[in-house]
């Protein structure tokens, strides 16, 4: 599973006064409000076929909302901004986007839809543990297959219909009654192949596209077991390498060892102090929560620079710290699982070949999410895209990719790998962030560039050098003050097709 970082609340910009003329707000969308935005936005909705080859029958509501520019420079035009996943409701994000996406909303309308199977467009979700199962349970005797089945028969949907192919004709349906003539694109992580998608099905209707996290076509998302090594590795390096860490954490590396072994052995059973109301709980760790919680942590560096404490404290017998990085997981991201499982049961499980079976399994976090999927898919029976499906994009429309050095997810090979065909691309790696490199670093004003002039030529990706590394926590109170000289970590940039 991708995810996107924990989007923050944002302050909001005034209702536009001159927004596109073209949409009427009585007859195509109304004002309303949204989670984490203050003021007024408009909201819409476009009915589709639930299976397009049955135009008359079940019809699904796809919900949009509009954040209206500050001052509307081009009314014919608006910036798509599409979640990750599979399974995030970009609605429920809104305030996040509008908070990265702030400097395009000074001229450009910023459109979010929920893609089908998320959020208000028909979701697809399974039933949630409680915060205290969910600490409680053994998470490795539970039946992937089972549970998915259970979630299976409470869902009213054709869960065939609902993968990116469907979902990119939404889109374009939302498009045309918005009145947009066309869309600059931003996806990220699984929304980065929603974008490709698009760019393969209705290029026309495009004017530039940023992929930010990038999932390649050629890339089966569920192979992500090297990205979360390297991720890890380089976590440990840079305490290593770092003084004040490595004095205070010189066993770092064995201790993750040591815990992850002993949990193989034997899980852990023991009361805990939660960490929202402090009230005693039982709390079950297992290597997979133990190395689930360290690779979600890994994608902000705002997290990160907790894991060398955390290990620490976990490998003294003091889970208290990881505890509270494994509470911030509790909601899954917010992914609709039925969703998610629609889309990774035809678009990823179908195409995992012996090889690909062999490096997932190289990793205990890799084999444990094949596995999984693999049963979970068991129950989902959805039929299987074409093999075309994953031919890479092949595209001259101004494209930015952007990567994290420390992302475990989407590492910067696969921004490569993304721009094979894309003859005007640029390629930004920056050092400093993980997953979500818009939302880590100035990336945010490069997109806002790129969709001001519509070309790749004005882009100035020095800001992305800035040294904004966290800095580890050595205690549970204190940071470490930045020493130099830190590893290096220069930006880099590459250039796929015409340079700008």
């Amino acid at each position: 599973m991708l995810a996107i970082p924990e989007l923050a609340l944002a302050k909001s910009a005034p209702l536009a006064e001159n927004h596109n003329p073209a949409i009427a707000p009585a007859t195509k969308e109304h004002a309303c409000y949204v989670d984490g935005i203050a003021e007024k936005v408009l909201c819409g909705k476009v009915s589709v076929a639930e299976n397009p080859a049955k135009p008359d029958g079940k019809q699904l509501d796809i919900h949009y909302v509009i954040l209206p520019a500050i001052k509307n420079a081009n009314p014919e035009q608006a910036l798509l901004a599409i979640a990750g996943g599979p399974g995030q409701s970009a609605i429920d994000n809104a305030a996040g986007f509008d908070r990265m996406l702030k400097e395009v909303r000074q001229f450009k309308d910023v459109l979010l839809i929920d893609q089908r199977g998320t959020g208000k467009s028909h979701l697809l979700g399974c039933e949630q543990l409680t915060t205290l199962d969910a600490f409680a349970i053994n998470d490795e005797l539970q039946d992937p297959k089972a549970e998915m089945a259970k979630c299976l028969a409470k869902i009213d949907a054709d869960v065939s219909q609902y993968g990116s192919l469907n979902a990119i004709a939404d889109f374009e349906a939302v498009r045309q009654q918005a009145g947009y003539k066309q869309l600059d694109l931003y996806g990220i992580s699984y929304g980065s192949r929603m974008a490709q998608v698009y760019m393969k099905q209705y290029p026309q209707a495009l004017r530039t596209v940023t992929l930010d996290g990038v999932v390649p076509m050629q890339q089966n998302i569920i192979v992500i077991s090297d990205a979360i090594a390297r991720a890890t590795h380089l976590m440990l390096s840079d305490c290593e390498q770092d003084a004040l860490c490595h004095q205070r954490f010189p066993n770092l590396s064995r201790q993750l060892i040591q815990v992850e072994a002993e949990l193989k052995l034997k899980p852990k059973v023991m009361t805990i102090m939660q960490p929202k109301s402090g009230e005693p709980a039982e709390f079950t760790l297992t290597a997979s929560k133990f190395l689930g919680t360290i690779r979600m942590a890994l994608y902000s560096p705002t997290t990160r620079a907790l894991l060398p404490y955390a290990i620490e404290q976990a490998a003294a017998g003091n889970v208290q710290p990881l505890l509270g990085l494994h509470a911030l997981t509790l909601d899954g991201a917010g992914i609709a699982m039925g969703m998610h499982a629609s889309v990774v049961c035809a678009e990823d499980i179908p195409f995992i070949t012996d090889e690909l079976a062999a490096q997932a399994n190289a990793t205990p976090t890799g084999k444990s999410m094949l596995h999984a999927l693999t049963l979970a898919c068991g129950a989902w029976q959805v039929p299987a895209v074409t093999p075309e499906f994953h031919q890479a994009v092949a595209s001259d429309i101004p494209t930015l990719l952007l990567s994290g050095k420390l992302d475990p997810a989407t590492p910067p090979s696969w921004g490569e790998l993304a721009a094979v065909n894309l003859t005007n691309a640029q390629h930004l790696v920056a050092p400093y962030a993980g997953h979500g490199v818009a939302y880590q670093s100035c990336a945010n004003e490069l997109i806002a560039t790129l969709v001001k002039q519509g070309n790749l030529t004005a882009l100035d990706s020095q800001c992305l050098q800035k040294d904004v590394r966290r800095s580890f926590y050595l205690n549970a109170n204190s940071l470490e003050t930045l020493s130099a000289p830190k590893p290096s970590t220069a930006a880099t940039s590459t250039n796929a097709g015409v340079t700008p």
